[in-house]
């Protein structure tokens, strides 16, 4: 569904933003974990192209409200692998980017638009302070194929569709 009089906004559609049919959605479900002091985790998600190049950060939800002395960015580097891949090197809070952490539950992000033809692997890291740190990476190709894994106990279904 397009605006006649705006073609590139999408519309809101009984409480839902139409998207084009070809947008790209990743679908990150956050797990239940009942422990006694539970934590929200720090998630960041990025592709990588399979034929190499620079790491593109897709999301990053971290403690963005802690200040302080010891403010949220602080451990962004228990992400240790994103760290390394760009996250060390990227200003935050990042517009568009950077998000609060969540709560337990599934969440669709949309990949970007201007995304070049070709093969990815997308990787979602999370990490939870007083709990483990997990890494799911899900091979794409883009514009054709999505696809899925699944993390064991910090990070559930990771989805491309």
């Amino acid at each position: 569904m397009k605006s006649k009089l705006l073609p590139s906004v999408p519309l809101l559609v009984a409480g839902t933003i139409a998207t084009p049919a070809a947008a790209a959605t990743v679908s990150v479900t956050i797990p239940k974990i009942n422990v006694a002091e539970y934590h929200r985790p720090y998630v960041a998600a990025w592709l990588e192209p399979v034929s190499g190049g620079a790491a593109r950060t897709i999301f990053v939800w971290y403690d963005i409200k802690k200040g302080g002395q010891e403010p949220g960015t602080k451990w962004l580097a228990d992400l240790r692998t994103w760290w390394r891949k760009g996250g060390r090197s990227l200003k935050l809070p990042a517009d568009g980017v950077s998000g609060a952490t969540r709560a337990p539950g599934t969440y669709k992000i949309p990949l970007p638009a201007n995304l070049p033809a070709g093969r990815y692997v997308l990787k979602v890291e999370a990490a939870r302070e007083t709990g483990g740190r997990e890494l799911v990476s899900v091979p794409i190709t883009v514009p054709k194929g999505g696809g899925s894994a699944s993390g064991n106990t910090e990070l559930g279904a990771v989805t491309v569709r």
